[in-house]
């Protein structure tokens, strides 16, 4: 971004004081009102217009009052991500929350984390928010097929979206990864290496994108007509240890499976560390197939053969559609995104 030389006058209230819309206006040539429109993204003032002024409110270090704003427009400007602490999914609330950072760069939007404590439920934080009006809108993750949350939200009409599909009756704002597709995928592959018995480590069966991991891996195994196996009491939430000893202690067991669909790298790494233990070879006596989102699992085991979930890109479409949906769009052609997995499978670039 070019910077913008600025007058002595503005150098002088850069100095003596806080910058205001009326400084912007005066370097721009332009109505205190158009400045307010043009850092709210309003659409009605041209794109390069909006441009200009965030160019010349970033020189100046301009920032709102925004205890002020919200008295005035009753919004906050705050976007509110909801999160939850797991262990699978490596990086998963910084790469999404740097994808909504990019969509929401040169706006006056601010995103805010809103960590869902241990003692507290789902519901109970989403209206904590909502009641106290913390955010103009609200982003959550780890979506039940008929989630509560989503019920509340729309029931008061406040703006949110979700990484996760439902199945409420009534459609709603999301951006969702293709689970069905990336295992569907992912366990033909490992049959197509002639892996008589493939076995799936998905995600907890309460939330939407564990049915869709698994209702892909039953369609593979079904057209194949082989042998196979859900191995149902560890998933992705599990420790990478529990989940190195259920497969150590599972190989021990009679006909136990020679490959592997896991949802994601940690349940891969622990898998194939639990094998090892077992003295078997990936690669030789078994295959993986597994979701990655970030490159460590290529870097550490570039045998595994992956598919790439792009958590970033994710972000920025989910910031995108919370912006639309925030200025009142209600066409949910333009607020639902389905992403869909890439082939080929690849360890070595991860994607």
């Amino acid at each position: 971004m070019s910077r913008i030389a600025l007058p002595p006058t503005t150098r002088s209230t850069r100095r003596s004081g806080k910058p205001t819309l009326r400084t912007i206006a005066d370097m721009a040539g332009l109505a205190v009102t158009t400045v307010s429109r043009a850092l709210s993204d309003d659409p009605v003032i041209n794109h390069e217009t909006r441009k200009r002024v965030r160019q010349i409110a970033i020189e100046v270090g301009y920032s709102p009052d925004r205890a002020a704003q919200r008295l005035k427009t009753g919004r906050t400007n705050v976007i509110a991500i909801l999160l939850e602490p797991h262990e699978e999914l490596l990086g998963y609330g910084t790469s999404i929350m740097s994808g909504i950072a990019k969509a929401l760069q040169g706006t006056a939007y601010h995103l805010i984390v809103m960590p869902n404590l241990p003692h507290t439920t789902n519901i109970e934080a989403v209206n904590y928010i909502m009641r106290n009006h913390m955010a103009d809108g609200l982003v959550m993750s780890r979506t039940e097929p008929f989630d509560p949350r989503v019920r509340l939200l729309m029931e008061h009409d406040f703006p949110f979206i979700t990484h996760g599909r439902t199945e409420l009756s009534t459609p709603h704002p999301y951006v969702d990864y293709d689970n069905f597709t990336f295992a569907y995928e992912a366990t033909k592959r490992l049959i197509a290496k002639g892996r008589r018995k493939p076995a799936l480590i998905s995600g907890p069966m309460q939330f939407s994108f564990g049915s869709h991991i698994l209702h892909g891996f039953m369609t593979a195994v079904r057209e194949a007509g082989c042998a196979y196996e859900v191995i149902s009491d560890i998933d992705l939430d599990h420790p990478a240890g529990a989940i190195r000893d259920r497969i150590a202690r599972r190989h021990g067991e009679p006909d136990p499976p020679d490959a592997f669909t896991c949802g994601g790298e940690v349940c891969a790494l622990a898998t194939i560390t639990g094998m090892s233990d077992c003295g078997l070879a990936l690669g030789v006596e078994y295959d993986i197939v597994a979701k990655q989102t970030s490159q460590l699992l290529s870097a550490i085991q570039p045998k595994v053969e992956t598919i790439y979930e792009d958590l970033t890109a994710t972000g920025e479409q989910i910031g995108r559609i919370l912006k639309k949906r925030i200025s009142g769009e209600t066409d949910m052609d333009q607020l639902q995104v389905l992403l869909t997995p890439k082939p080929p499978l690849s360890g070595e670039t991860g994607g």
